[in-house]
């Protein structure tokens, strides 16, 4: 296990599991909403996304993920997704396993102003790192997808070398927030179908230098993008979302360490179909730090 990723999980997962022990069994349909508190507070002066989105119009890729990164690490991000939502992942042995996750994709800006923004994964490792969170397996995108309370229509733009542009970014964001206030969809609602998931998986050992994504989920609960390895770790496009999940989970209503879970025979199941996952903060720690 990654030295880095592991002790900051872990450190996370052992205040949580003093805090829940004095209490230790939480409902089956609850999260511990305070690793929430490791994400900084909105300042004052922090920019909207229309004013985001004019900065990074005319910088290069690079330029573009270092101010995407700076602006998440300063905890430029709208109150609405500053909660968790309980997600079931029920194991073979009759358990309740319970992940925790943000209710919709990262964003830059405020709740009346945002972007829902696409990211290379080493910028997702960082700020999730930062934050003290996770992302999914594929298997959590699934469940997310399935008991989200807003199933959002995908709206794919037409394939391009612009899929990659700033200018995509912004135009999806708007057929997004389009569909939801047509559909009477409120901020903090668990939410799927806006975006694909970048996601953690097994088959990054054999292809450090990628990216995995999946999901993009239509609304009869199918996906568009089956998992994928084939782009390269810098690749991000206007299609790409980050939902962070909690570093703590919950088998019948006790706290665990995610990563734990993942790497034991028993409980893996529950949360990824490719079983245990070895090695999981080492392999965090690699893809954050190429």
């Amino acid at each position: 296990m990654g030295k880095t990723v592991a002790s900051a999980l872990l450190l996370v997962a052992m205040c949580l599991g003093d805090r829940v022990e004095a209490n230790p069994v939480l409902a089956a349909d609850a999260c511990d909403q305070t690793p929430l508190s490791r994400i900084p507070a909105r300042g004052p002066s922090a920019v909207a996304a229309t004013e985001f989105v004019h900065e990074i119009a005319a910088v290069d890729d690079d330029a573009r993920e270092s101010e995407i990164r700076a602006q998440l690490l300063a905890g430029n991000m709208p109150q609405f997704l500053r909660r968790l939502v309980p997600i079931d992942m029920h194991a073979s042995n009759g358990s309740n396993v319970v992940i925790c996750a943000l209710p919709d994709y990262l964003a830059i800006g405020s709740d009346p102003d945002f972007l829902l923004v696409p990211m290379r994964l080493a910028t997702a490792l960082t700020v999730a790192n930062a934050y003290g969170f996770a992302i999914p397996t594929p298997k959590i995108v699934d469940a997310i997808a399935s008991q989200a309370s807003a199933h959002l229509a995908p709206q794919p733009l037409p394939a391009s070398a612009a899929m990659r542009s700033t200018g995509y970014y912004k135009t999806h964001n708007d057929l997004i927030e389009a569909q939801r206030r047509t559909l009477g969809v409120s901020l903090g609602a668990l939410t799927t179908g806006d975006k694909k998931d970048l996601v953690i998986t097994n088959r990054l050992w054999n292809k450090l230098s990628s990216v995995a994504i999946y999901g993009w989920h239509r609304q009869d609960g199918t996906p568009i993008q089956p998992l994928s390895t084939l782009h390269g770790e810098r690749y991000a496009d206007y299609s790409h979302g980050v939902r962070l999940i909690g570093a703590v989970a919950y088998v019948d209503g006790r706290p665990r360490p995610l990563v734990d879970l993942l790497q034991d025979p028993v409980w893996a199941p529950a949360l990824s179909n490719e079983g245990p996952m070895p090695r999981i903060g080492e392999l965090i720690d690699v893809l954050r730090t190429r």
